[in-house]
This record gives structure tokens, C-alpha cells and sequence, in this order.
């Protein structure tokens, strides 16, 4: 088969090495990478650049990709793959306070969607020297850590996602009209079922998790912050040094993710990235 598969971390992830992504992958080739992210959560796949017709090719593997909310980042030609430049083209956009970048915050990829995405490929065309690099975190596992009766009461509740919540330090890009109709806020258990391996994980977006339904705002605050403390330690943590050609895949069902953004001003930072769909989509 060709797949070496070593783990990244005690908490997360495998590296695979000896996969040719440029051309159509067999059968068992197929159903093997999909059993690893299912078993890993992550899958760093080392390879060489690919355009981003060769990478929406490969997302075909792990399900549907589809195209973003914010449509100035879609490739014109394959607009599922989105263009992500996060360049410090000069002082001014490198933020003095990392929490005041919305990519810093620790965060699941697009739950403010009604039916969100199981997973995001992530691929890296130009990395900076230094920093930059993607942080994940293990859901499940900090889920499984809780004692009994937390996990009884989380179990039963609930919380309102937004597009934007005034529970992050900072704003997320602004939406078109079309686009804020796109996105009504939604409701999600606050302990999610995996549709597929039925593991039990928490499910918070520090990014888009406003408030657990039923609950008023300063007692909701209370049990989110607490989460949020849990689910963000270094037992369940896995940091990921980019190198080019890089192509991480996530389950968004049970890890949450954040960015380094310290990096060097004036290096160019590039990847191509696409969401797969949810199995409820």
C-alpha cells in the first residue's frame, strides 16, 4: 500500500508518508486513509504541492467538499478549495495581542452551520520561517476525563453558535448581505454524538459558542469558560510545524484547532484549504 502511518502525539494525529496525491488513489487505498482519520482525528499527509483541482480530487476521498461562506477567498476555477493567505504584508496587520486575532482563538470550523462540516483539509503552499503553526486539541478525550456527574449535566444541554459572539475578543470578517442570511444562528449539543464511531465529545467554538440555552448569561458564561479551560490543556494538545506541501485533514466532530499567528512580517504564508460536509448535510 505504500502508507507509512506514524503517530504525531499521546493526545492526536498520524503522519503518512508514501502517498502520491497527484493521481487517483485505489479502492483500498481510499477506505485505508479513511479508517486512520477515523482512528486518529488528524492525518498529517506528507506530500508535494498539489493545485487545488488535485487537492479537491483528494478531499473526494473523505466525503463532499463544498464552498465556504465568504466567497472572495474561492478559487475561480475550483471554488469548493478557498485561498488563504494570511501574509503580514507590513507592521500594521500583525496584531500586538494575539487574542485579538480571530485565528488565535480555539475554535471548530463553521459551527455556526446548521449541519456542520465533519472535517477541513488544510494545505500548505508557502510557510513563514518561524511560527505560524496550526494548534489542535482532543474533545473526546478531555470529555472522557470529566467525572460522571459533570458529564450528566452536559450531557442534557445545549448551546445557541453565532457567526459572530461578543464572547470573542475579536470580530470575524464581515458578511455580505447574501451572506448574513447564510448564517442564522443555530443550536447543537453541547456534547455531540460522532455520527460514525459514536464517541462523545464537547462541542464549543470559543469563536462562535454565545450561550447554552435556557441558562442565564452570567451562569452560562460560568460553565463555557470552565470548558473552555478544560478542553484547552496540554494533555490533549497537539502543536503542528508546517512544512511545504503539507496536508493536515481534522475531524471537526471531536478537535478544536487555533493559530499561531507570531510570525515574521513580510513572509509569505499560503495554504489551500476546503470543508468536507457533515453527514447530516
Amino acid at each position: 500500500m505504500n502508507f507509512v502511518v506514524s503517530p504525531l502525539s499521546k493526545a492526536l494525529g498520524a503522519e503518512i508518508i508514501g502517498g502520491d496525491y497527484t493521481r487517483p488513489l485505489k479502492s483500498e487505498q481510499k477506505e485505508y486513509l479513511n479508517k486512520c482519520f477515523l482512528k486518529y482525528h488528524l492525518l498529517c499527509l506528507r506530500s508535494k504541492k498539489l493545485s487545488s483541482k488535485e487537492l479537491f480530487n483528494l478531499a473526494n476521498v473523505f466525503g463532499t467538499p463544498f464552498t465556504e461562506v465568504t466567497r472572495n477567498h474561492w478559487d475561480k476555477d475550483v471554488p469548493e478549495i478557498s485561498i488563504l493567505k494570511s501574509t503580514y504584508e507590513s507592521e500594521k496587520d500583525k496584531p500586538e495581542n494575539p487574542l485579538l486575532n480571530r485565528r488565535n482563538g480555539w475554535h471548530t470550523d463553521h459551527s455556526f452551520k446548521i449541519n456542520p462540516p465533519k472535517a477541513t483539509i488544510l494545505h500548505a503552499h508557502e510557510i513563514p520561517s518561524e511560527g505560524g503553526h496550526t494548534r489542535f486539541c482532543n474533545t473526546h478525550m478531555a470529555y472522557e476525563d470529566l467525572p460522571n456527574n459533570k458529564k450528566i449535566v452536559l450531557d442534557g444541554l445545549e448551546a445557541v453558535h453565532c457567526y459572530d459572539t461578543k464572547r470573542a475578543p475579536a470580530r470575524p470578517v464581515a458578511r455580505s448581505l447574501e451572506e448574513i442570511k447564510d448564517t442564522p444562528d443555530v443550536i447543537h449539543p453541547l456534547i455531540r454524538t460522532h455520527d460514525e464511531t459514536k464517541i462523545k465529545s464537547i462541542y464549543f467554538n470559543a469563536n462562535r459558542t454565545d450561550r447554552i440555552v435556557g441558562y442565564e448569561r452570567k451562569e452560562s458564561d460560568q460553565i463555557l469558560d470552565e470548558i473552555d479551560n478544560h478542553i484547552t490543556q496540554n494533555k490533549y494538545r497537539y502543536d503542528h510545524k508546517w512544512s511545504i506541501g503539507d496536508i493536515i485533514i481534522w475531524d471537526n466532530r471531536c478537535l478544536i484547532h487555533s493559530v499561531n499567528v507570531d510570525y515574521p512580517i513580510q513572509e509569505p504564508r499560503i495554504h489551500l484549504r476546503t470543508l468536507i460536509k457533515g453527514n447530516n448535510n
